[in-house]
């Protein structure tokens, strides 16, 4: 695999516009490294089970995760950005392998939340580079590079919960210990992608090294700040719902409908892959019509669905779950590469933050959500969660950044 990946990219001239062999290496590392990281949320039902855990305990594993990802990430875009580190990527995927390693072993809970935190840290290193190392590479196509780059995410975490229950399930917690050897495989293939960033910075030279801050010129800082603080705030819907769904939509089909671990995780593999193909199309669309647009239609269009879900039966909740899952998750890569252009030459601070807060949300929803299930019902929260996709009609109030012509 490493071969054919060093052999794809050596053959790419420097000369050529997009390099794409290097976005879809980048692509098959995210794959492998939220693969790894979703083996956590579905070990969920096990753990809560053998280790006597309480829905609040399971939302603060998710929390220890998500934060030590979500405070780091904007930091590590910051260092980036002042200068890039090839190999940093490789690194990051070390540190997810030691998270594996120990989450095998973890005998209680504060052993689990070591481990969430050491494979957070994973990924606070692996996400702001990554982000970057694929626009580079896209030859001005930002949107499709992104999506290509967020769909090996999505399909990773997608992979998650089928594999905890057809290896881990049946193999026990220790059975996590085997993906260690993901994570070599990934390291092998980050390696060469350094190797290949680290020949392209030392042909730019010192003076590309370090990307300099661009104001719009047609937008003053303060509309910047502004839609900003409107791009946060669809995060927070996006990322809060989805912590609904990727947490807790297993509790929610055994508790509601009394279906086994093993069914409730191919349905939650079902609601996954559908996020993993939504998440490819909202790049290139952006591209093409306009990133605000997709934006728009993806984070409110969603909301008749979320409304429904709460209230139907088995068979119409997995339906349901598919445009949920195509709709909501084509916006994260449009959202990345809007806020990306709204502060040029800043690209790791900026996927860093993104990211980061993603990642934060993530926690904090998963935590609040498990307190609130542990106060009233699962089904509640699915109840209240449905209206969080109302917050995308700020969305009005964005700037059209795409130039069009007379």
């Amino acid at each position: 695999m490493q071969k054919q990946v060093s052999a794809q990219i050596g053959t790419i001239s420097p000369a050529e516009g997009a390099t794409f062999a290097v976005v879809g290496a980048l692509a098959l590392s995210h794959l492998l490294n939220d693969t790894m990281q979703s083996l956590m949320p579905a070990l969920y039902p096990m753990l809560k089970q053998n280790m006597h855990l309480d829905f609040g305990e399971v939302g603060l594993i998710t929390l220890c995760f998500q934060l030590t990802a979500s405070l780091l990430q904007p930091l590590i875009g910051m260092v980036t950005d002042r200068r890039p580190m090839p190999y940093s990527l490789a690194v990051g995927m070390a540190f997810t392998l030691c998270g594996l390693l120990l989450l095998s072993v973890a005998p209680s809970l504060p052993a689990l939340l070591v481990a969430a935190a050491t494979i957070g840290l994973g990924s606070a290193v692996f996400h702001p580079e990554a982000s970057r190392m694929a626009r580079y590479a896209s030859g001005g196509r930002h949107g499709l590079a992104q999506s290509v780059f967020q769909v090996g995410g999505n399909a990773g975490a997608a992979l998650g919960p089928l594999l905890a229950a057809f290896v881990v399930l049946p193999g026990g917690q220790r059975s996590v210990a085997w993906f260690a050897l993901v994570a070599l495989l990934g390291m092998a293939i980050l390696g060469t992608v350094g190797r290949w960033y680290a020949r392209r910075q030392a042909l730019r030279g010192p003076r590309g090294r370090r990307a300099a801050a661009v104001v719009r010129p047609d937008l003053s800082r303060r509309r910047v700040m502004l839609s900003l603080g409107i791009l946060i705030a669809l995060m927070f819907s996006k990322f809060f719902y989805l912590a609904s769904i990727g947490t807790y939509f297993t509790f929610y089909l055994m508790s509601k409908f009394g279906i086994s671990i093993q069914s409730a995780q191919i349905d939650l593999f079902i609601f996954l892959a559908s996020a993993a193909a939504g998440t490819f199309f909202g790049g290139p669309i952006g591209d093409r019509f306009g990133r605000k647009y997709v934006i728009w239609g993806s984070i409110a269009g969603v909301l008749p669905f979320t409304l429904v879900l709460p209230y139907v039966g088995l068979t119409a909740t997995l339906i349901l779950a598919v445009p949920i899952g195509l709709i909501l998750s084509s916006a994260f890569a449009a959202i990345i590469v809007y806020a990306q252009e709204l502060v040029p030459g800043r690209v790791g601070t900026v996927s860093g933050l993104f990211f980061g807060f993603a990642f934060g949300m993530g926690g904090l929803g998963a935590a609040a959500l498990g307190e609130l299930a542990d106060l009233t019902s699962i089904t509640t929260v699915y109840r209240i969660c449905a209206f969080l996709p109302a917050i995308g009609l700020l969305t009005v109030f964005l700037p059209n950044l795409e130039r069009r012509p007379a």
